[in-house]
Order: structure tokens, then C-alpha cells, then sequence
């Protein structure tokens, strides 16, 4: 298949190292390298903990030691675990020793799981003063690779003025965050959890920049959310006009097929009639196309029969000899658009292509993508074919003829009905 169209690249890769005031290493946006904060020895404790298989540790053993376990693979693993089911007063005790290391809990990579646990779990009281401690801090924690998992949980389970006072903070460096690889997911957790009239600016900043942004591989994920999310009003004043205004460019990109594909799958009648009259005219190329062939199929998927007929037209071509036809059955990308019509087509378009394609399998056995197309074609064209007439008493005269012609009706090769009911189904190309 086309296993390599759909990968969106664009790997997390590591992020340059830099040295606070004090020359302790720090990430990309200032948190503390997680080697140097731990470089300090384990505590009696938590070695204990790590080692003493036989006894069995509960919360409050871990008095004066919070900080340190939560710090720690396993202790912070413990510690999520019970906090689930703690009686208040025992979480209320962790909490009163997270809450003053909450800014070196919430960049760690395992301390931030122990502040969402209590973001997720904790009373209102816990949340209000966790929002306090992230409160002038949400543009650099959003940045930050442990922190923007922080500020997500923040959004799923605060408040709408809670929200509401997260987000301002981050008028002004909305692009900024959409470009950068933590902070995408904070800005699509914005348009997906906070109420859409709280979230104008963000979706103001994408206007004029949506061609931009659906090419960027974070940028094309906080577009999509836009789409799903977001009133009409926003999305039809300055996003959806340039994804239907730059359709082709953008099906042919790498991360802006994907926003296409979206508007197929999940936007109204209307806005896909406009693509596909875009695509019009180059249906037959784009299907060619590695990432666009995708859009393609979409198109045949989605779109109305009227559409779907205007598609069809155009890939048989103007000749006898179905040129643009032939050529995408034999393409690694097109044949499978064409496997699309012919699974989505109804009877008498199926009839029309099947026609049409019948002449020319002796010589799409040639090719190797065209082989896969001479398969389906040969199993529908067989399913299509009327039952094999009943064997009558004839089947057994002395000279042999009658069997032949009581059988006269089986299609060549002994398959019948049967065939079409084990076919398998079209192989998955999205």
C-alpha cells in the first residue's frame, strides 16, 4: 500500500541543551535537565523502597520524602497509584509537601504525572492553589516538555474561568506555540476543552496564515482541531475560505492532505462540492500523486453520486481507448483510487468502468501495480456473471455431451457465486 504517504514525519527530536544562571544544565525552555536534579544520592528511603520487596510501603510512610519519590520512576508511579484511592486527610498530607516544589514537580518527567494526578483527583481547594502556582507561568510551561503535559490537564478539569485565565495568557504567542512540538498539543487542547467565544484570538491568529499552518506538521493537527471545534462563524470567516482556495496546493503537501481529507470526511455538502470543483480538471494527476491520491479517495468516499459521476467522466477520458483510465490502474498511488470507485460506485457505474476495463487486463498483468486492479476487476466481473445452470438428468448420457452442455453456463475457471461471497475486503489505504 502506500504506507509512506501518510507518515507525518516530524519525529520529536532532541532539543538543544542550554545552562541556567548557575551553569546547571537546562532543556529548551529552561527546565531543569533532569540528570542534574537528580544527581543528588537517593535517600535510605527510597532505596529501601526500590529494594525492600517484603515490606509494604502506604503514603504517610513517606513523610518529609514526597518531593524525592515523586522525582523518582517508582516512587512516582507509587505515589499516582494511591492517590486514586486516598482517604483526604492522607492525600491532603502530599499535597502539603507538592504544592511548595510544584515548579520543579510540574517540568519533571516524572513529577508532572504526580501534579496531574492531584489536577485529576484532588478537591477544588488543591486545584485553586495549584492554578495559583501556574498562574504567570503558562506560555514557558506550555514550551516545556513536561509542563505543557501539566497545562493540559489544567484545561480538561479546571473551570471555565480557570480556563479562561490560562489561555490569556497566551494572547500574543499563539503562532509561536503552534509551531513548537509541545506546545501544539496545549493550543489544541485550547480549541477542543475551552468554549469557543474564550478562544477568538487563538483562531484570529490563524487568519491568513491557514495555507501556512496546514503544512506544518503541528501546525496541520491545531487546524483539524479548528475544524471539529470551532463555530461556523470562525471557521467560515478566514479558515475555511483559504483551505477551499488553496485545495490544490495543499492536497499535494505532505501534512496539508490531511486538512483536505478532513474537510471531506467532516464538513458539510456545500464545502465539498467546492473542493471537488477545485480538483476538477486534475482529478486524473492528483490521483497520480502520492499524498494527493488520498484526498482522491476521500473525494470518492464523501461526495455526492452527481460529484462521484463527474470524477468517473473524467477518468475515462474522451477516447475509446479510456487513456487516463489505463494509466491510473497501472500507477503505485491511482490504483488504489480506482479500487475506491469501484468499491463506493453504484451498479450502473460499476457496469460502465467494468466495460471498460475488460479490454485492457490482458495487458495490465504487465505492471505491477496493475495486477492489483486485474484482481478486483476479474472477481467482480465474475460475481457479476449469472449462476451456473442446475446438472440435469442429461449430465449423464453414453457419449458424453450432454454433461458439457447442462454446464454450458458455469463461468470459466469453476467459481460462480461463491467467490464474490469469500471476497476479501479492499485492503486499507487511508
Amino acid at each position: 500500500g502506500r504506507g509512506g504517504a501518510r507518515g507525518r514525519g516530524g519525529g520529536r527530536g532532541r532539543r538543544g541543551m542550554g545552562r541556567d544562571g548557575n551553569g546547571a544544565p537546562t532543556d529548551h525552555y529552561g527546565g531543569r535537565h533532569h540528570d542534574e536534579m537528580h544527581q543528588k544520592p537517593s535517600s535510605a528511603l527510597l532505596e529501601g523502597f526500590k529494594n525492600n520487596k517484603s515490606r509494604r510501603f502506604e503514603l504517610p510512610d513517606l513523610a518529609d520524602h514526597v518531593v524525592e519519590f515523586s522525582s523518582d520512576q517508582h516512587g512516582s508511579r507509587f505515589i499516582q497509584q494511591k492517590l486514586e484511592t486516598a482517604e483526604p486527610e492522607v492525600a491532603a498530607a502530599v499535597f502539603a509537601e507538592v504544592l511548595p516544589s510544584a515548579h520543579q514537580l510540574i517540568t519533571d518527567v516524572f513529577g508532572n504525572y504526580v501534579v496531574q494526578k492531584f489536577l485529576e483527583y484532588g478537591t477544588d481547594e488543591q486545584r485553586r492553589l495549584l492554578a495559583g502556582e501556574l498562574k504567570d507561568h503558562v506560555l514557558s510551561l506550555s514550551l516545556q516538555m513536561y509542563g505543557c503535559r501539566v497545562i493540559q490537564k489544567a484545561l480538561e478539569v479546571f473551570d471555565e474561568a480557570q480556563q479562561t485565565a490560562m489561555v490569556n495568557e497566551l494572547d500574543g504567542h499563539v503562532l509561536r506555540c503552534v509551531r513548537d512540538q509541545n506546545g501544539n498539543h496545549v493550543i489544541q487542547k485550547c480549541i477542543e476543552r475551552v468554549p469557543p467565544a474564550r478562544i477568538q484570538f487563538i483562531v484570529s491568529s490563524f487568519y491568513g496564515n491557514v495555507l501556512t499552518l496546514s503544512t506544518h506538521p503541528y501546525g496541520c493537527r491545531v487546524i483539524q482541531r479548528v475544524l471539529e471545534h470551532c463555530t461556523p462563524e470562525q471557521k467560515t470567516e478566514g479558515i475555511m475560505d483559504e483551505i477551499l482556495r488553496e485545495a490544490v496546493q495543499l492536497a499535494q503537501d505532505q501534512y496539508g492532505n490531511y486538512v483536505v481529507q478532513h474537510v471531506l470526511q467532516h464538513g458539510g455538502e456545500d464545502e465539498r462540492r467546492k473542493i471537488l470543483a477545485t480538483l476538477a480538471g486534475q482529478i486524473v494527476i492528483l490521483a497520480q500523486h502520492k499524498f494527493a491520491s488520498n484526498v482522491i479517495e476521500k473525494c470518492l468516499t464523501y461526495c455526492g453520486a452527481e460529484e462521484r459521476q463527474i470524477m468517473i467522466t473524467e477518468m475515462l477520458g474522451t477516447t475509446d481507448e479510456n487513456e487516463p483510465l489505463q494509466a491510473m490502474m497501472k500507477d503505485q498511488f491511482a490504483n488504489y483510487v480506482v479500487q475506491k470507485l469501484l468499491e463506493v460506485c453504484d451498479e450502473g457505474e460499476r457496469d460502465q468502468l467494468l466495460s471498460r476495463m475488460q479490454v485492457h487486463l490482458p495487458n495490465l498483468k504487465k505492471f505491477t501495480y496493475g495486477k492489483h486492479i486485474v484482481a478486483r476487476v476479474e472477481k467482480l466481473i465474475q460475481s457479476n456473471l449469472p449462476p451456473p445452470k442446475p446438472i440435469t438428468a442429461v449430465a449423464g448420457t453414453a457419449d458424453g455431451t450432454g454433461g458439457d452442455e447442462a454446464e454450458e453456463g458455469a463461468p470459466e475457471g469453476g467459481g460462480g457465486v461463491g467467490d464474490a461471497a469469500e471476497e476479501s475486503p479492499a485492503p486499507d489505504t487511508e
